[in-house]
Formats: structure tokens, C-alpha cells, sequence
């Protein structure tokens, strides 16, 4: 199909249609996660959101690289120049190498996406294997005029960088405005100018990771790995650069001065960015003791939990939501998403329990011929999940009315039906009919002591035992299933 895509460019503040700037290929590049502690809820809502779109365009027909980035090095303690690494913190506290912290926080963080249904990236880089790349881009910057060496360590000159571009564009500050900010901080230390960011920090005595460079034995500023990695991966200008609302400034702000005063030219094309998740309207942070990692939702091991929640009623949830909105958590939100997650999987599952009819249904041909479309029409809006959602809400209200013989259908608008919602939920939205937390086979052994006790009950209704009919059924609704009788027999599901 022809893409009519149209996403928010936050770089214009404006919808764009998306035209790769070389059709079918796309780069992509999204921030992914300083791994020294548990994967959180919002490490979810970037991955997710970038799953999504990775599938989308995959969909589309693009051939996507997809670069997501492990930050193992740089990311500071106070701020993006000053204080200890993080990951070196942890672990002088752990008595452990800094690549054990790294690796083992790393693959909890995969196991975590596993659960989630995000699809791993093309490329998955790490800042520590990539200090050459960074030191090149540290060194072009200088030779083009806009850094500067103080005591070993190199530092992003804005106000010459601003003379001949301008620094803010993104985020929409000016170079005034960052001025006035920085005013409130003590002291500027070795920079000309508390705003300055660092290219490149000479390592203190104690400081545990550390490299060789032209300038200090050192390590790179957290911004330079993004920008280093991107042109290594997608070259010196790529399609889609994203990640959170929280990195537009200084992050990505700097990203985008960096790759300019380096080559001479902007990287990106489109900027994209999810918003925040808050929790109870605060922004989720563990100064205000409301912080929640992904295995804490998953196992209900937090005080603000009310029960555990599995990993597709946490991707629902997030994708209820349109990327770009905030979305709030509360236990009745995620209530809520996982009665709404049972209600559309159970849809989808009972599309297999229509018969079709010869004849050809105005009312459900209608609707299924159109339905297509309606989903395209809603992911093309900027990735509108929750209209899409809404869509397929729809489907699965005509597909119980199949069930309960109130509407008919015919076979090839049958098939149509079920290969729309499939598509749209399985393979864009990325949904699982694992909703329990991956146990199928927990299911299906459901499943079929289910259907053995049911066979059991009819039987005893054929031979006009009413009791034991009856007793079968409440046994089966006091175990949780739901039981309902329909003229082509009983019919079950399981009340999660």
C-alpha cells in the first residue's frame, strides 16, 4: 500500500508526512537506557513506543535500521558534566566491575522488552565500544572552532557555536533563556560559561572507568555517544532520532549542536519524542517514594500495588494512551487495561466460533469493508493507538454479536475480519494472547479440562440431570470460569 504516514516532527512543532530520505530505507535511532538499576515504567513507554513504530513501518514495507543504545559510561551522578558515573558508583558500592553492573543490568533490561513484546533493535551499541568514534567527533568539533581545552577536559563552546547557528532549536530556548538558568548554579569551574556541556572529562584519581585520549586519560560527556553512534551506524544524516520528552533538553538539544559544529550539517530529520508517565499526577521518581520497576508490576511486590500486572496489560495500558499524551498511572487505570486487554484478546479468540452464512450480511459486510482502512487511516494519524484501539473495540462488538446469532456474516468477510484484527492487534500493536504472563500452556490445560468437564455437564443435561447440570456450572463459576449455554452449546472463559 501507498504510505501516507504522518508523525510530529518536534524539531518543526508540526505534522509532517514521513518520506525517508532514501525510500525503503530507513534509520532510526532512539535513546535507550543507562543500565545501572532495575528497568522501570519509564523505560516501558519509550520502548514501547518505538517497537511501535519500528513495526509500523516494517509493516509499510520500509527496510528499518533500528539503532538503540546501551549507556554503560558518562551518564554522571549531579548533572551531564559533574559528579561520579553511575554505573561506577554502583559499583564501588557492590565491590563489582563496572561491566558487571553494566552487563547485569543490561540483560535484566532485554528481559524486561522480552516480556513486553518489543522487538529487538537492528543494532543495539554500547557507549564503552565506541570511545574512538566519540573522540573523533570530540576532535572535528574542536578543529571547527566551537570547543575548547581547559585542564584536560574538552567543553562545547555555545556562544561561538550560537554566532554562527543557533543553539535551542529544538526545545525552543534561547540562548538567553539557558543563560539565566545556569545563573542559578554555583560557580562555572573550568568552563567559560556554566551553560557549556562536555565533549569530553578528564578523570579524576579514583575515577574507576577512564581512556586515553590527545587531551586526559578520561572518559566522553553523555551527550557525545548518541551523536558518535548514529553517524557510525546510520551515517551522517538518518530519518527518526527519538526517545523521551525528558531528553529534548539538554540531550538531544546538544545532540543536534554537536552533529552541526562536527559536520556541518543537522543529522536528523524527524525528532520524536513519547511523553511522561505519572504516576498519581506526579512524575515518577524515587525522592518521592513512588518509583516502581517493571518487575515490581509484574510480581505486585510494591506497596503501591494492588495486585500483580502482567507485561501485555503494562504495553496496553502504555498504548491506550497516544504517544505524545501524558498517561497517568493508578491501579484502576491498569484495572481498567486489563479487563479491556481480556475483553479484546477474548474478541479475537472468538472469531473462530462464527459460522459464516452463504448469503452476504449488508450490515457486517459494510463494516469489515471498511475496517481496514479505518486502522490504517488511525496509525498513519501519528501513530494513534488509541483510536485504533477504539476501532478494534468495535470489531470484537460485532464479532459478539455473531456469536449470540443477532448479525450474520459471510465467509470472505469473515476471513477479512480476522485477518484485520489479527494484523492490527498481533503484529502493529504487538499484543500477545499470553495476557496470564506468557503461560500458554497453562491455557491450554484449561482448556481442556474445561472442555472435558462441559462435556461432562452435557451429558448429564441430555439425560435431564438438572443437578448435576447445575452443580457443574456453579462449580466452574466459583473457580472463575464463565460459563454461558447458546444454541450451538456451551461456550467458556476464563475471569482473570
Amino acid at each position: 500500500m501507498e504510505s501516507r504516514l504522518v508523525i510530529y516532527n518536534t524539531l518543526t512543532r508540526q505534522k509532517e508526512r514521513f518520506e525517508p530520505l532514501n525510500a525503503p530505507n530507513v534509520g532510526m535511532y532512539v535513546c535507550g537506557p543507562t543500565v545501572y538499576g532495575d528497568p522501570h515504567l519509564g523505560h516501558a513507554r519509550p520502548a514501547i513506543t518505538f517497537d511501535l513504530v519500528f513495526r509500523y513501518l516494517r509493516h509499510l514495507g520500509y527496510k528499518v535500521r533500528y539503532v538503540r543504545n546501551i549507556t554503560d559510561v558518562g551518564h554522571l551522578e549531579h548533572d551531564a558534566d559533574e559528579g561520579e558515573d553511575k554505573i561506577a558508583k554502583k559499583a564501588r558500592l557492590e565491590q563489582l566491575e563496572p561491566m558487571e553492573i553494566a552487563q547485569y543490568y543490561t540483560n535484566r533490561y532485554h528481559d524486561a522488552m522480552d516480556a513486553l513484546g518489543v522487538l529487538p533493535p537492528s543494532i543495539e551499541p554500547h557507549a564503552t565500544g565506541h570511545i574512538i568514534e566519540q573522540q573523533q567527533l570530540v576532535k572535528q568539533i574542536l578543529d571547527n572552532g566551537y570547543a575548547y581545552e581547559s585542564n584536560g577536559s574538552i567543553y562545547f563552546d555555545i556562544e561561538a557555536y550560537n554566532k554562527d547557528h543557533r543553539y535551542g532549536i529544538l526545545s525552543g530556548r534561547s540562548l538567553e533563556n539557558i543563560k539565566d538558568e545556569s545563573r542559578e548554579l554555583a560557580g562555572i569551574g573550568e568552563k567559560k560559561h556554566q551553560a557549556d556541556f562536555a565533549l569530553w572529562k578528564k578523570a579524576a584519581p579514583e575515577h574507576i572507568m577512564r581512556w586515553p585520549s590527545p587531551w586526559s586519560d578520561g572518559f566522553p560527556g553523555w551527550h557525545c555517544e548518541c551523536t558518535a553512534m548514529g553517524r557510525k551506524y546510520l551515517g551522517e544524516t538518518f530519518d527518526i532520532h527519538g526517545g523521551g520528552m525528558d531528553l529534548v533538553f539538554p540531550h538531544h538539544e546538544c545532540e543536534i549542536a554537536q552533529a552541526v559544529a562536527a559536520q556541518g550539517k543537522p543529522a536528523v530529520k524527524y525528532w520524536m519524542h513519547n511523553n511522561m508517565i505519572t504516576i498519581n499526577g506526579q512524575k515518577m521518581g524515587k525522592s518521592l517514594g513512588n518509583f516502581i520497576t517493571l518487575e515490581q508490576f509484574f510480581t505486585g511486590n510494591h506497596p503501591s500495588l494492588e495486585q500483580a500486572y502482567s507485561p501485555m496489560t503494562i504495553r496496553f495500558f502504555i498504548l491506550s494512551g497516544h504517544y505524545r499524551g501524558t498517561v497517568d498511572f493508578s491501579n484502576d487505570a491498569l484495572k481498567a487495561s486489563e479487563k479491556g486487554l481480556q475483553k479484546l484478546l477474548q474478541g479475537i479468540k472468538d472469531i473462530d466460533r462464527v459460522v459464516p452464512v452463504a448469503a452476504e450480511a449488508a450490515e457486517s459486510a459494510a463494516f469489515v469493508r471498511s475496517l481496514r482502512q479505518r486502522c490504517y487511516d488511525a496509525m498513519n494519524d501519528d501513530l494513534a493507538t488509541p483510536q485504533l484501539i477504539s476501532i478494534l473495540f468495535e470489531a470484537c462488538t460485532l464479532v459478539n454479536k455473531l456469536v449470540d446469532h443477532k448479525a450474520t456474516i459471510s465467509a470472505a468477510d469473515l476471513q477479512e475480519l480476522r485477518e484485520v484484527v489479527q494484523l492490527f492487534a498481533f503484529d502493529i500493536l504487538g499484543l500477545r494472547s499470553d495476557s496470564t504472563g506468557g503461560n500458554e500452556a497453562r491455557e491450554e490445560a484449561y482448556g481442556k479440562v474445561v472442555d472435558m468437564v462441559l462435556d461432562l455437564r452435557a451429558k448429564a443435561k441430555a439425560a435431564k440431570d438438572w443437578a448435576t447440570s447445575d452443580q457443574i456450572r456453579d462449580a466452574l463459576a466459583a473457580a472463575g470460569f464463565e460459563v454461558k449455554d447458546t444454541k450451538d452449546g456451551a461456550t467458556w472463559r476464563l475471569n482473570k
